[in-house]
């Protein structure tokens, strides 16, 4: 893959996709004046002696008892220590990987106070592929993600885990093995590897590619769904969206109409026996999957700024001299994003759900019962299509938003947070059970299609249904179902079908 160069302040959605997808990434260079002007900065106000929060003070509610000189060493570490509480399962190692890279782009602005040798530690765990263990759960999201980002600097300093290769290893012998020292942290620095939004943003970012992958999947699901139904795409017409104007909605039809393009199924109920008005699962998908597509795009703008920014606090300003204690750890823009996020991923799994159930219903479909040639004796699909409605119900359980749940913490020194953090997590996981309904219904849609032969559908949709049938026959007579369905999601979370398909789909990146 080609590298990425983490460009402080600069960086685009895409080139936050690459490194979460495994791209090479190092820090530029560049960036290495401002930063040192940042450290000396604070190394001046260290030396006057007056009090700052983070730099010679305590930390929350503690911020009003000073620390003498002989010990701001040791609380720096001692914050690091104290905060790394975190519980559950590890993050995934792409996420951390994202999160080193989110971290460095923050505090390679100078606006931190961090040495450009502690900056440059990281970016070498970054790029030799040393990577922290981060338990998932105890951020709150606001003072920054620090329970997860405590972990994290835990590495550092030689505490803690770090995963090589996979392997989870004591982070003092993985930094020897690989000839480096733990760092010795100076002032503000615990602070400012706390302090921020990497992790909820690195989550939001991973929710948010995999909302991109399994939209434009089911675009080329719901489209082979169509055929298999005999369904019309007289309302994948332009005009149509024309009129209502709304950009996203314009694209997934004009995405619906050339995967249809050229099908002699649709040809061959174009004689005035068709229905009159297909169900809304069909006729519909441009307004839901476009309003899923516009919401992902507003939720990738925002994150996109927020990899771009500074979210650790207190903040310097180099040319004033100064120290100044503000919020940007707060993440609330994060948790609205993530909720948005959400809210897509719940609708582009029900949309295909919907269709799952028309496919099997002989009522709507024309097609045999369930799918299968010899219902009664055989099964079918009716039981994946429970399957994809128990996954569309977990993911409406959770799509109510985080952003509305507040606990203070810090005896009310914080006393509201965003809860971007878990808002975030949890998009892994409904984008996990949404490529399993979109899985599931390229199944059925492939298998309705079976029904329609010697017809064939379009060309971008036979390709899809080859490279389905190299792997996964026909379903004559019932089966184990569960390796089909694994088998079909490898090739949704793989990106394999919207490939085969050969037609450029929308995406997040498209935000001009």
């Amino acid at each position: 893959m080609t590298p990425v160069t983490i460009r402080p302040g600069a960086m685009r959605l895409s080139e936050w996709r690459a490194v979460y997808c495994g791209a090479p990434a190092a820090l530029d260079p560049a960036c290495r004046s401002a930063v040192e002007a940042g450290a000396q900065t604070v190394a001046a106000i260290v030396a006057r002696g007056e009090p700052v929060y983070g730099i010679n003070t305590g930390f929350g509610r503690l911020a009003n008892v000073r620390i003498d000189a002989a010990d701001l060493a040791q609380l720096q570490r001692n914050l690091v220590l104290s905060h790394a509480a975190g519980v559950g399962e590890p993050l995934p190692d792409p996420v951390v990987r994202l999160v080193m890279a989110l971290k460095i782009a923050n505090l390679g602005q100078g606006a931190s106070g961090i040495r450009f040798e502690t900056l440059a530690f990281l970016g070498t765990l970054l790029e030799r592929d040393l990577i922290p263990v981060i338990p998932a759960q105890g951020s709150v999201g606001a003072s920054g993600d620090l329970a997860p980002l405590a972990h994290l600097a835990c590495a550092l300093i030689g505490v803690g885990e770090i995963a090589v290769a996979g392997e989870r290893r004591p982070a003092a012998e993985a930094l020897a093995e690989a000839g480096l020292r733990p760092l010795a942290l100076a002032p503000k620095e615990g602070l400012a590897l706390l302090n921020g939004t990497q992790v909820s943003t690195a989550l939001a970012l991973a929710g948010l590619f995999g909302a991109e992958g399994v939209l434009q999947a089911a675009l080329v699901t719901g489209a082979l769904a169509t055929d298999a139904a005999r369904g019309s795409d007289g309302p994948f017409d332009p005009r149509i969206h024309a009129l209502r104007r709304h950009r996203g909605q314009i694209e997934t039809a004009d995405a619906l109409r050339r995967l249809m393009q050229g099908s002699a199924i649709r040809a061959s109920h174009l004689t005035g026996d068709e229905r009159i008005q297909d169900p809304y699962c069909l006729r519909c998908q441009p307004q839901v999957m476009g309003a899923c597509l516009d919401l992902l795009r507003q939720a990738g703008t925002t994150l996109e700024t927020e990899g771009n920014g500074v979210s650790d606090n207190p903040l310097v300003f180099v040319a004033e001299g100064e120290v100044i204690s503000g919020g940007n750890f707060h993440a609330e823009p994060v948790a609205f994003a993530a909720d948005t996020i959400a809210l897509a991923l719940c609708e582009i799994g029900s949309l295909a759900e919907r269709r799952i159930s028309l496919l099997t219903d002989p009522a709507l479909s024309g097609l045999p019962a369930f799918l299968t040639p010899r219902p009664g004796l055989n099964s079918g699909f009716m039981i994946p299509q429970v399957t994809a409605a128990a996954l569309v119900s977990e993911n409406k359980g959770m799509a109510h938003p985080a952003s509305v749940d507040s606990i203070p913490t810090s005896a009310n020194q914080e006393d509201h947070v965003s809860m971007a953090t878990h808002g975030a997590y949890r998009l892994l996981r409904m984008a996990r059970n949404t490529g399993h309904v979109i899985a599931i219904e390229l199944l059925a849609a492939a298998q309705g299609c079976d029904f329609h032969s010697p017809l064939a559908s379009s060309e971008p949709l036979e390709r899809v249904r080859a490279r389905l049938r190299a792997s996964v026959p026909h379903l004559t007579d019932d089966r184990l179902m569960a390796p089909d369905i694994a088998r079909a999601m490898a090739l949704v979370a793989g990106g394999t079908v919207v490939e085969a398909a050969g037609v450029g789909l929308p995406g997040v990146d498209h935000a001009g």
